[in-house]
């Protein structure tokens, strides 16, 4: 009978030999002249400054690095002002077939799979190694069992090193097979995917997949997947007469009945009706969204007049019927419009109920901060998405508000309020990602809150003041907006309170229009800059 063996060696076993062991000491400036190294070396760095350059490839030198250069590698070792102490081992790399000969790693043709600067954390740890090691070649007299204990100790540094720099490797190699597959799901979008066949393109884990995915691009895979279709699907809206059905196909949705309902899910509107928006001149209705439609080059057939404040002139909508929205909103349209937009705030202040008898209405749902994405989506909605470049009014924006920020830098020191004064109390804004007023001032101009923006705001909008808090802003500028008559803004200026403030005595209190600063929008923003800049500038 023959035997045969199932674990017979087909490839050759690898063994890394330690062969040297050197501690240096360099003094300030010193150089060293280029050479070429015959085996492979390991560089760990104990105290001082330097350079290390391997073929060409130049390192910081200093305590905690650790670098490994291989056979044939010329290498320039330059020591900074402080002088430079470290070790340099030095090992080989033995294979041994599956007779049991020894050869070279040349006859290989493998190297060391982590060379260059090398992870090698904790330092204290692989220091530990080192210095054993050291002691190890230091002793006049050893053994066969000392000999082993060297090798054993170098095993486990090399160990160590390979364990932290194969896992980075291994890492950056699992973000790319994943990068693969998303720019597939960009070409191949009409086919059937799971999340476990993406994962099966990589060598990673389902769940670590969608990890990474995420870390990626934001979204799951098929959320991501989704995304991709309904984009094709609105290309081929705009630019086809194709049917319903033909586009489902064409995007990667099963059925049109599926293509409808997840269009609808994910856009607002349904695909019929975003068609017609990019075919026809539709008649738009946005209460507190008008600076948007403006923006996009569209007139709305009503604009919305704010009880107590009236309408927003600064847009020159004169011209356009306005509908007051009171507490109690609710009344017909007097003209018929093909859609409706509101805000993310609107149906928790008004009542929107009947305007969605009326139109199909379209609710926000990112904040007002975020402007920039509000934009893009109306224009997207109401079918300017491909006439309008709406990054270059988002660009004109950020010009305007750059140059603006550099003629204020000299003041950028100096602290800044906003405040809304109202009948029944005072409004101080919040910070640099919160409210109209914020982003504006402490973010795209650059401006500093006082420290009680920070204080009392923390993540809201406003926070109220009392007469006391009020004492306490000492701002060397205060931006005001009020909602009251008069004769209660004079009443207010004759307190002691306010006659206290510092900005009040040096007369830096600026008041600004109150629909253009309690807006959002590209021109309301625009607005408040040059406000700034005609106070400060």
């Amino acid at each position: 009978m023959q035997e045969t063996n199932a674990n017979t060696i087909t490839s050759p076993s690898k063994i890394y030999r330690l062969t040297g062991v050197k501690y240096k000491e360099s003094e300030p400036y010193e150089q060293q002249k280029a050479k070429k190294d015959d085996c492979y070396r390991l560089f760990v760095i104990m105290d001082g400054r330097g350079r290390l350059v391997l073929d060409g490839c130049g390192y910081q030198l200093e305590r905690g690095k650790c670098f490994i250069s291989e056979p044939g590698a010329t290498i320039t070792n330059e020591v900074g002002s402080s002088g430079l102490i470290h070790y340099e081992l030095s090992f080989e790399i033995l294979y041994i077939g599956k007779d049991g000969r020894a050869a070279s790693d040349s006859e290989w043709s493998t190297s060391f799979p982590c060379t260059g600067e090398v992870v090698c954390q904790p330092f204290s740890q692989c220091l530990e190694w080192v210095e054993r090691l050291n002691s190890f070649s230091l002793s006049d007299t050893s053994d066969e069992l000392d000999d082993l204990d060297q090798q054993i100790c170098f095993q486990q540094l090399l160990r160590h090193i390979l364990m932290h720099n194969l896992t980075i490797s291994h890492a950056q190699s699992s973000r790319k097979a994943v990068e693969a597959t998303i720019d597939r799901l960009n070409h191949d979008y009409r086919n059937e995917w799971s999340v476990g066949q993406l994962a099966n393109l990589t060598d990673v884990g389902r769940t670590h997949y969608s990890r990474l995915f995420k870390e990626i691009t934001g979204q799951v895979p098929l959320q991501y997947l989704s995304g991709i279709r309904i984009n094709q699907a609105k290309h081929l809206l705009q630019a086809t007469d194709d049917r319903l059905s033909d586009i489902a196909q064409n995007a990667g949705f099963g059925d049109e009945f599926y293509f409808n309902r997840r269009f609808k899910k994910t856009v607002g509107i349904s695909p019929g009706q975003y068609r017609r928006h990019y075919r026809e001149e539709i008649r738009v209705f946005a209460p507190f969204l008008e600076d948007f439609l403006v923006t996009l080059g569209v007139t709305p057939i009503l604009q919305c007049s704010i009880t107590n404040w009236g309408k927003q002139s600064y847009l020159g909508l004169e011209h356009i019927p306005a509908i007051e929205i009171s507490d109690k909103y609710a009344a017909q349209l007097p003209i018929k419009p093909d859609f409706i937009l509101v805000d993310n705030g609107f149906p928790d202040k008004w009542d929107h109920h009947l305007l969605e008898e009326q139109a199909p209405l379209y609710k926000m749902s990112n904040e007002g901060e975020d402007w920039q994405e509000t934009l893009r989506i109306m224009a997207d909605l109401i079918g300017r998405g491909k006439n309008v470049k709406v990054v270059d009014i988002i660009a004109k924006y950020e010009k305007k508000a750059e140059a603006a920020r550099k003629k204020l830098r000299p003041i950028h020191h100096q602290t800044t309020v906003f405040l809304r004064i109202q009948a029944n109390g005072i409004l101080l804004y919040g910070g640099p990602d919160k409210g109209y007023t914020g982003p504006v001032l402490y973010s795209d101009l650059g401006m500093t809150p006082h420290p009680l923006v920070k204080q009392l705001t923390k993540s809201t909008r406003t926070a109220v003041l009392t007469p006391e808090l009020l004492a306490q802003i000492d701002a060397d500028n205060v931006f005001v907006t009020f909602e009251i008559s008069e004769q209660e803004k004079r009443k207010l200026y004759a307190t002691p309170h306010w006659q206290s403030l510092p900005a009040v005595r040096h007369n830096r209190v600026f008041e600004v229009d109150f629909l253009s600063w309690m807006n959002y929008g590209v021109l309301a923003h625009s607005l408040k800059i040059d406000d700034v800049l005609r106070a400060l500038g």
